[in-house]
């Protein structure tokens, strides 16, 4: 299962040298054993006459090795680099994503469907409520090969979220894999989606999974605590009001109490001395 990558080099000095890219549309390409494959890449540069694409190859535990190079349409086998690679007069790289290529058994169905197939989860009510975040979680199951991209991202924005992902998991003779996005309170009330890239998708374009808007349960909770608050704001006044009668009788007993002593205790003493 060799891994091809696209290298290009240029001068330092080369205008354009920010516009340099490459793509690999493929990230993955199965073939039996006695089949040959077409592994491509796309370059785009302001000027050609000063580069070099280069193509290795990356064995699994091997070192990467260098194949061929093309140069203004002319494509020969080199066996070293060109000197001064990463210093001020030389050249500088750029890789590209890379295209695994999966050799597979003769007898082995590629056409089989076995594009990923998701299930999906939403953030649960008790962790919006008592974490103030929501996680998104994506499922995939049932693909081959495990060659696979996942990346999330708001329904009508185009930066990539930070997300994370678990292992790669075979099972049988297809894989699994899940990804998730933990996200803020305030972002559960946006859509999401999961982006998925792999070679068995239907139509060759990337799979987006949407994840709809949570706005219904964030109004349900806002709802519970604005009833919360009313019910803490109806015991507080109602404990006030108690509090207000019990000072209110006390204050009665205490009334009652020293009118006792000032009014009623002279005259019983008065008495005592007049007889």
């Amino acid at each position: 299962m060799p891994l091809l990558e696209a290298v290009i080099f240029s001068c330092l000095w080369a205008f354009g040298l920010g516009q340099v890219k490459l793509e690999q549309p493929e990230i993955s390409i199965s073939r039996a054993r006695d089949k040959s494959a077409h592994i491509s890449c796309k370059v785009f540069i302001s000027d050609f006459n000063n580069a070099k694409i280069h193509w290795y190859r990356q064995k699994p535990d091997q070192e990467i090795e260098h194949l061929t190079y093309i140069q203004r349409n002319k494509t020969r086998p080199c066996t070293t680099v060109p000197a001064g690679i990463g210093t001020r007069t030389g050249w500088i790289k750029v890789f590209a994503h890379g295209t695994k290529l999966i050799v597979t058994p003769p007898d082995r169905n590629l056409d089989a469907d076995t594009f990923p197939k998701p299930t999906i989860f939403f953030p649960s009510i008790a962790e919006i409520k008592f974490h103030k975040v929501g996680t998104y979680l994506c499922l995939l199951e049932n693909f081959f090969p495990e060659v696979i991209k996942i990346d999330w991202q708001e329904k009508d924005g185009k930066r990539i979220l930070t997300s994370r992902q678990g292992d790669t998991v075979k099972t049988n003779d297809t894989y699994m894999k899940f990804s998730w996005l933990t996200v803020t309170k305030k972002s559960i009330a946006k859509e999401h989606k999961c982006i998925v890239t792999h070679t068995s998708n239907k139509g060759g374009v990337n799979e987006e999974i949407l994840f709809r808007s949570m706005k219904k349960e964030l109004a349900a909770i806002d709802s519970e605590k604005i009833e919360d608050a009313t019910l803490q704001l109806q015991l507080a006044n109602t404990s006030a009001y108690y509090t207000y009668l019990l000072l209110f009788f006390k204050t009665l007993v205490y009334s009652a109490i020293i009118a006792f002593y000032l009014f009623g205790g002279p005259a019983l003493c008065g008495n005592e001395k007049s007889s």
